[in-house]
Formats: C-alpha cells, sequence, structure tokens
C-alpha cells in the first residue's frame, strides 16, 4: 500500500489533485491532506481523505504530518519571496519523515526561464536535488485561468491589454495540471522531468478573439510596453510588485517563455487537455 500526501490540499490546485488521485483510484484513506486550516477540510475528511495540519514555517509540524507517506506532492507556495525556505522546510521535514518522492509543481523549462517567477523555482529544485529524495519535476506552463481576471473589463470595455505583443503562450487548465500531477505522484519516476502546457498556441489576439467569441462582444488586443502595463495594472489596485511580476510575465510570453511544443501533459492525462475557451466560457459562467 502507498500513502500519498497533498500539500496546500484546500487551495484549488491542492483540492483538485486529491479529487484527482481519487478518480485515479487511490483510495481516500491512502492520501494525506496537509493543510493550514483543519476547519477548511471538513469535504476532504468527509470524503474519508487523513487530513493533517501543517504550515509550510513549521519543520516539526510537517514532519508529524508526513509520517508514513511514500510519495509528496509538493504544491508550490503563493508568498512570492517566502517560498524557497517554506519549501526547504517541506523537503527537511520529507527527510525527516523518510519520504521516498517529492513531486514539485515548478514552472516551465524552470533551469532556462527568464522569467522572474522562475527564480524561487530554480532555487528550489536545487534544494530538491540536494536532499537525496527522489523528485519529479511538474513544470507547469501557465493557467489558463489566469486571464479570467482580465475577461469581464476586456469583454465590458471591448479592449485586451497586455505586453506580450505578438507571442505566444500555450494555457493549460488549473484542473488538467493538478490530474497531471496526480498521474505523477502515482507512476512518476526518481528523475523525471515533466515540462506541461495546453495543447493550444495563442497570441494575446487570439485570447481576445476568444472572449469575443465567449461574450458576443467584439474585443482587440491592446499591446503595451512593459513598464506602461505594470503601471496600469497598478493603478487598477494590484500590489506594485506583483504587478512588475505580471508585466514580466507578459515579457516572457513575448519571447516564448510560456510556449512549448511538449505533449508531457496529455501523455500524463491520457486524454485531450481541456481547451481555452471552454476555460473562459465556464469561469465567466460561475463568476
Amino acid at each position: 500500500m502507498t500513502t500519498y500526501a497533498v500539500t496546500g490540499a484546500t487551495g484549488g490546485f491542492g483540492g483538485a489533485a486529491v479529487s484527482a488521485l481519487i478518480a485515479r483510484g487511490v483510495t481516500p484513506g491512502d492520501i494525506v491532506a496537509i493543510v493550514r486550516d483543519a476547519e477548511k477540510a471538513a469535504a476532504l475528511r468527509a470524503a474519508g481523505v487523513q487530513v493533517r495540519v501543517a504550515d509550510y514555517r513549521d519543520v516539526s509540524a510537517l514532519a508529524q504530518a508526513l509520517a508514513g507517506v511514500d510519495r509528496l506532492l509538493l504544491v508550490s507556495g503563493n508568498e512570492f519571496g517566502q517560498r524557497v525556505s517554506q519549501h526547504t522546510n517541506v523537503v527537511e521535514a520529507g527527510q525527516k519523515a523518510g519520504v521516498g518522492l517529492i513531486a514539485y509543481t515548478s514552472i516551465l523549462r524552470a533551469d532556462s526561464s527568464p522569467l522572474a517567477l522562475a527564480t524561487e523555482h530554480i532555487a528550489t529544485e536545487k534544494v530538491l536535488a540536494d536532499s537525496g529524495i527522489g523528485v519529479v519535476l511538474l513544470r507547469n506552463g501557465w493557467y489558463a485561468e489566469n486571464y479570467l481576471a482580465s475577461a469581464p473589463t476586456a469583454i465590458e470595455g471591448g479592449v485586451f491589454y497586455g505586453s506580450a505583443r505578438d507571442g505566444q503562450v500555450a494555457p493549460a487548465a488549473r484542473a488538467d495540471y493538478a490530474d497531471a500531477a496526480a498521474a505523477a505522484l502515482i507512476s512518476g519516476q526518481r528523475g523525471e522531468v515533466f515540462e506541461l502546457v495546453g495543447s493550444q498556441h495563442l497570441s494575446y489576439a487570439d485570447i481576445a478573439a476568444t472572449f469575443a467569441d465567449v461574450s458576443g462582444n467584439p474585443v482587440r488586443y491592446q499591446d503595451l510596453p512593459e513598464s506602461d502595463y505594470a503601471a496600469a495594472l497598478t493603478q487598477a489596485g494590484i500590489p506594485a510588485a506583483f504587478a512588475g511580476v505580471l508585466a514580466d510575465s507578459d515579457a516572457g510570453v513575448a519571447v516564448g517563455a510560456l510556449d512549448s511544443d511538449s505533449s508531457d501533459l496529455v501523455g500524463l492525462l491520457g486524454r485531450p487537455a481541456t481547451t481555452f475557451a471552454e476555460v473562459i466560457r465556464t469561469g465567466l459562467a460561475g463568476a
């Protein structure tokens, strides 16, 4: 019997990964959901999943939460600037608990990516490589859902703003990335690296056209210089530091940093990837 654990299990990605493990045949009792807030994990507990409380900052609690775990899905944290130390804590706890394999959600082509977002992932990959634990790298591309926040404003105003020039992105649904992570956690082998992207290669003009098709309203793409786009995001209420990261990511799209011909995602899924239009349509319907 293999015991699987998922960090951040009440989050969108972690929760989807737990559901995917169950859908792929793992007995709920063989899954450990590691969460910060037990109250938010009531549905997981009701489904028969083991719920254990631990924070990325607490190595001792993490080691207790990982006791008896064979394979761990380490879902990258969302506190930018803190993630390397937090991930290191999880790895050290995994060492203490005797975890045999860690699958980590990194970023597409982390070792060569120009994105500011890649810095902490590169550092985490090194921590994992030096740990002696078996490692599977899940290098995720851009989430299709990342564009949902922009969709209503773009549809209402008729303009989708960005700084990607005519570059292309190959986004995939969060649920697809989570399902692929579950598949890799079950069958992945030490040293495997999966470069994960969707099957569509979209320019920002294509994304604007998708907004138009889904809504029935005309939408065009307006490209801005990176600094102007960051300023526009800040003016819209996004914290300056994060606005800079988002603008930097768009600049990465311009040079192909979030595009790839890899078929690893579909290979792990064993089915076609969800289309971008489907993600946008479903997301807007649920807004």
